[in-house]
């Protein structure tokens, strides 16, 4: 039976490397030119959306999203969910029709083809650099001064062992939320490490429930909040996540 079901997922894992880069490869032309121009970046994002449901219908994946707030469109917001799989990234693109860009990591933009698609319309930083970061972070208000959006795994990684069910966070994202004087919202993402873990031989398709949390406003807040605020929001996915596991 373990045999049987492991070749399933052999198989069902590599279908997903298959279905993401096939498509990226055949909608190649078109995103080169979507991205060769900043300005263009909203017709980017609706390709991305599209491109991100298709890849979770493919899948076997049904996002399923509860929201205690609505996103409004044409609003700028800072987006704050739990990072624990490679699909958070296709699940946040799916479920906001509002643009925003990642903050991710700079390795991911050494992946052949995919790399060079997400580093012309990611921001890209080293943690571990604080030039990157400072460089990272005024790209970020860049962007935000555009009129979009800014999503950032606060966490920065996936955590390193299955047992950690949320990870220590960053300063990035409090710190725009409140220069910015802009809504923070924090998400939970409560089945990406069960559906599509990165330990190979496990995962199935199925339900990808998320919560949009009632957001958490920062006008008249200062620099000096920042962890009051990155506490909140720590607390508020912690919690979820912690009821849900029991």
């Amino acid at each position: 039976m373990n045999l049987f079901k492991n070749i399933f997922i052999l198989f069902w894992r590599l279908w997903f490397y298959f279905i993401v880069f096939t498509t990226i490869i055949i909608a190649l032309p078109i995103l080169v030119i979507v991205i060769s121009k900043e300005s263009r970046y909203p017709a980017f994002y609706k390709i991305a959306h599209i491109w991100a449901k298709v890849i979770l219908f493919m899948m076997g994946f049904s996002p399923k999203v509860f929201a205690e707030e609505e996103i409004l469109p044409d609003k700028s917001y800072v987006f704050c969910p739990n990072h624990t799989s490679i699909i958070d990234i296709m699940l946040m693109l799916s479920i906001s029709k509002n643009p925003f860009v990642f903050l991710g990591k700079k390795e991911l933009a050494n992946i052949p083809i995919f790399g060079y698609v997400y580093k012309r319309t990611c921001i890209l930083v080293d943690r571990n650099n604080t030039k990157s970061k400072n460089s990272a972070f005024y790209e970020a208000k860049k962007r935000l001064n555009n009129g979009l959006s800014i999503c950032i795994f606060p966490e920065g990684k996936v955590p390193d062992h299955e047992s950690i069910v949320l990870d220590y966070f960053h300063n990035g994202a409090f710190r725009l939320a409140i220069e910015f004087q802009i809504p923070l919202v924090p998400l939970t993402f409560y089945d990406c490490k069960k559906r599509f873990p990165f330990t190979f031989f496990k995962g199935n398709p199925g339900e990808l429930r998320v919560k949009i949390h009632r957001f958490l406003q920062t006008k008249d807040l200062t620099l000096k909040d920042r962890n009051s605020l990155k506490n909140n929001t720590y607390n508020i996915i912690y919690k979820e996540l912690k009821t849900d596991q029991n």
